[in-house]
């Protein structure tokens, strides 16, 4: 029997793109492949590319230089490109970079063995296609996570918002929702494998329409799975946060108290600008609703500064807003032009004073972060235990928050949830101690 032979992935971006490496990986197991951390030892590279950063295609391109002497070391080594920047410009990756085997769209890597059956043959293989048929019935049964007690699933892709700035209606698609009961079957898969933990993913996961009562609808019914204790999702867009997942919020033991909200903009002008379909006072009242129904919610949110046209007073009604709602933790970023997007062709602000007001922002929610972990100390709160840490006798889980906790706690407490007293507060971090110890 010949050895396997070694996959090595790198991912960008967000978590879908993190699930869709664990998808491929499977994928590629049936055409004889097993995952290595060690580059050097792989006989398949794979990049799994995202478009959302700034000069994307660029970085792929220099990764893809950066990988020229393995392969003039190596010439049997194969070097794929997946993800949104293989859906943009995939025949100019081909075109640009002969060295690279094989180009695959997010939305194809199923049919990644077919693929590279036609590699081996030394033949170059492109697809990029949208086909109708749902990727993820033609995968093989999902093997035990390698996240451990925590695992994410993808539950609907791809977005019809066409917000002036995003990439992703032309790299990922129209949305796309998968039916409930193949999630289900999925997440009692996972229970059986150890995952107590669930996170569901989407580009724009609120809307969400494979089960009858939507995304509230699937949490439910997720709920009933014995030994699935954690709900997540993300991520949501305040359109689409109905009465039913609001109240889901207050009612649903399994769903976790953090919601990942993004506004973007505090400027009702830019955020018409950007095509985001919603107010400031829309979101306010929203944010409103939703403490409502759940006190205790940590939020979340993403931020675009910069955005072409954006004036003092714009911005200073973003820091307004960052102010009024107060977040827990927050992702921001000055404004990039995505090559085929309505706003790439508007003049963009001074890279100088947009950089700026970036970091003016990223002070602002820097403070609220650090506030809302200090107020955690003394405080106690449930820890999944996820992994050791780096001293000895040390383990890292996640809270019902969502905030990292340091705890010296014995091994065979992975992948248990534990009462935890938090003790102190850290850079990105919290530390606790055991505050008891249950089954």
């Amino acid at each position: 029997m010949s050895a396997p032979k070694k996959l090595f992935i790198k991912t960008y971006g967000c978590q879908m793109n993190v699930y869709d490496s664990e998808r491929m990986a499977e994928a590629l197991g049936a055409s004889g492949y097993e995952e290595t951390g060690d580059m050097t030892e792989a006989d398949m590279i794979l990049l799994n590319t995202c478009h959302i950063r700034e000069k994307a295609a660029e970085k792929v391109y220099s990764e893809l230089g950066r990988l020229r002497p393995l392969k003039d070391d190596k010439p049997d080594l194969k070097i794929g490109v997946a993800g949104c920047v293989a859906q943009a410009e995939g025949e100019e990756i081909m075109r640009r970079q002969p060295l690279v085997d094989l180009v695959v769209g997010p939305q194809t890597y199923h049919r990644l063995p077919d693929l590279m059956a036609k590699v081996d043959q030394g033949v170059p293989a492109l697809d990029t296609d949208f086909p109708e048929e749902d990727k993820f019935e033609h995968l093989p049964k999902r093997p035990l996570p390698k996240r451990g007690p925590t695992a994410f699933l993808t539950v609907q892709e791809g977005c019809d918002k066409f917000c002036a700035f995003c990439v992703v209606p032309y790299t990922r698609g129209a949305e796309v929702s998968r039916p409930a009961e193949r999630l289900l079957r999925e997440a009692r898969d996972l229970v059986e494998r150890g995952v107590r933990e669930v996170t569901l993913l989407g580009q724009n996961v609120n809307a969400y329409h494979g089960h009858d009562k939507g995304l509230a609808g699937l949490i439910w019914d997720l709920s009933e799975i014995d030994g699935l204790d954690r709900i997540r999702f993300t991520t949501s867009h305040p359109n689409d946060m109905d009465d039913a997942l609001i109240d889901a919020h207050g009612t649903c033991e399994k769903l976790m108290p953090y919601l990942h909200l993004p506004v973007q903009s505090g400027s009702d002008r830019i955020l018409k600008a950007m095509n985001r379909k919603h107010t400031r006072d829309d979101y306010f009242r929203l944010i409103d609703r939703i403490r409502a129904a759940r006190p205790d919610l940590m939020l979340s949110g993403d931020f675009i500064v910069g955005f072409p046209g954006e004036t003092d007073q714009d911005f200073a009604d973003t820091l307004d807003l960052v102010e009024r709602v107060g977040y827990g933790q927050a992702y921001s970023f000055r404004y990039s032009a995505r090559p085929g997007t309505p706003a790439a062709e508007k003049a963009e602000v001074d890279p100088a004073l947009a950089q700026a007001r970036l970091h003016e922002l990223q002070a602002l929610l820097t403070r609220q972060q650090r506030d809302t972990q200090d107020a955690m100390v003394g405080r106690q709160v449930n820890v999944l235990f996820e992994k050791q840490g780096r001293k000895d006798g040390q383990l890292i889980g996640k809270s019902d928050y969502l905030h990292a906790v340091h705890v010296t706690a014995p091994d065979q407490m992975i992948g248990t949830i534990q009462p935890v007293r938090i003790t102190e507060s850290v850079t990105n971090s919290l530390a606790g101690e055991l505050a008891a110890v249950t089954a």
